[in-house]
């Protein structure tokens, strides 16, 4: 179920009908939290509930195994993970593995082959899947005790606003909050509305009015050899899968407020950054958050075996926490390389301390900021390119300065520019720090926020693109 289509409007309605009218006992809203969930899950296809209802039996089991038996927990939290990225491998990453094992064959002149497995693309499985072995670590790491409903496990598992693409919340932070009975206050509801608007306005308005001009440009055949109109259609592409995922967590949260529950921010305005530490400190904060907990520290994070501080076992565990992070959003070469790219990008930053230095000269601050966007749309290339070929030959036309024709950058269609000069506006609004001047200040800017919400609404109606699923649904 889309937040983008008439259905959801119609059980969004419905839902929020029912909430208000939901006693009091903990356990009928958990309920009922469910069962909405399972609906809006399986709208897509119901045997994806299946899997979402085995991951979370595992987890709901290994994590009373754990308090009940200490002895064992070793044993259950094994069991727990097993079970997650066994899921995970199979319906993600097992035809990606197979069709590059027949590639393997074929190189080697072997004869022989194994049938690639096709199956269907269970949305949201790699956010639930993170979400669901969390619990069970921090159990396991005594760090919170575990439920003992398992209604309330599944509301926190299955609340069907984050479900699908986050924000990936940690039980620790949302269990507490679902055994309170909780009714929005008017202020909670007006910031609900204000992250659902804004949500919105991202995604039909700026995400989906850009993706048809991305999708053309690498959907041809015939490169086009013209780096002002590559680099253009890698900022119209930057703010695409900015805006739609981004659109996507303000929804999320909104939703959240109105039910009377808080979701943690997930993007900070990441493209305003003057390195690539601060850039991941503020894209899609719940994954980097997780990987840092969950991967880079268990690893050792900066430390050696020692347990000393060493640079080298700092910069070996970034990188694999990095291309693993590449590989969780696809099964796929280009993902991996991206998550290389940005490892390289940390190694380099964190070896010369670049952004600092460059900092302390005049303007040093817009020379750092445009530096790490020019490098993070480097890596969006290959994020976005289906082959490796292609990435590397529209990389290589960027960085062609004999190659300056803007007769196709004047051929885009102008409401994807026109809008995605709205949302870098309101980037360099943050970027300049102009909500906290004087003037902003003293001319009460929050008295017109009504009227802006007016506006984006209306844009919502009339200037909404393509309706199209969230880019992020894919991972």
């Amino acid at each position: 179920m889309l937040f983008n289509s008439f259905v959801f409007l119609v059980f969004a309605v419905l839902f929020f009908a029912l909430w208000r009218l939901c006693p009091k006992t903990p356990s009928v809203r958990w309920i009922l939290l469910v069962l909405a969930s399972f609906v809006f899950y399986g709208w897509w296809d119901w045997r994806f509930l299946f899997l979402l209802i085995f991951n979370g039996l595992i987890d709901y089991y290994a994590a009373l195994g754990i308090e009940n038996h200490p002895g064992r927990k070793k044993l259950f939290l094994t069991l727990s993970i097993a079970g997650n990225i066994g899921a995970l491998a199979v319906f993600k990453y097992a035809g990606f593995v197979l069709e590059n094992l027949n590639g393997l064959f074929a190189l080697l002149h072997l004869n022989t082959a194994v049938p690639v497995i096709t199956l269907p693309m269970v949305v949201g499985i790699s956010f639930y899947t993170f979400q669901s072995m969390s619990y069970t670590i921090d159990v396991y790491r005594g760090e919170m005790k575990p439920t003992r409903n398992i209604f309330h496990f599944f509301a926190y598992l299955s609340m069907f606003p984050q479900l699908v693409a986050g924000p990936i919340i940690r039980a620790s932070y949302l269990l507490p909050q679902l055994l309170e009975h909780r009714n929005a206050t008017p202020e909670e509801k007006w910031e609900g509305t204000r992250l659902v608007v804004h949500g919105y306005f991202k995604k039909v308005v700026v995400a989906d009015n850009i993706a048809p001009v991305v999708n053309l440009a690498f959907a041809q055949s015939d490169m086009v050899y013209s780096s002002p109109y590559w680099w253009v259609i890698m900022t119209l592409f930057a703010f695409q899968i900015y805006c739609d995922f981004s659109g996507y967590s303000d929804i999320a949260r909104g939703l959240a407020r109105w039910m009377g529950y808080d979701f943690p921010l997930n993007f900070n305005h990441p493209y305003i950054a003057s390195g690539f530490q601060e850039f991941w400190q503020r894209w899609h904060i719940s994954l980097s958050t997780w990987f840092r907990d969950y991967v880079y520290v268990p690893l050792g994070g900066n430390k050696n075996k020692a347990g000393k501080p060493s640079l080298v076992s700092g910069l070996s565990n970034m990188w694999i926490t990095m291309v693993i992070s590449g590989l969780w959003h696809g099964a796929a070469w280009n993902f991996l390389i991206w998550g290389a790219l940005h490892s390289f990008y940390l190694t380099l930053e964190r070896l010369t301390s670049w952004p600092s230095r460059l900092k302390q000269i005049p303007f040093g601050r817009f020379f750092t900021t445009t530096l790490v966007i020019m490098q993070v749309w480097v890596a969006w290339v290959f994020f976005r390119a289906e082959t490796f070929t292609k990435a590397i030959s529209i990389v290589g036309v960027m960085f062609n300065v004999g190659h300056l024709g803007v007769a196709e950058v004047l051929a885009l269609k102008k409401k994807a520019l026109l809008f995605t000069g709205v949302a870098i506006l309101r980037e360099v609004y943050f970027y300049a720090d102009w909500q906290n001047s004087r003037f902003i200040k003293s001319a009460r800017m929050e008295a017109f926020e009504p009227v802006i919400i007016s506006v984006m609404i209306f844009c919502c109606v009339f200037f909404r693109g393509e309706g199209s699923a969230f880019i992020y649904f894919q991972f």
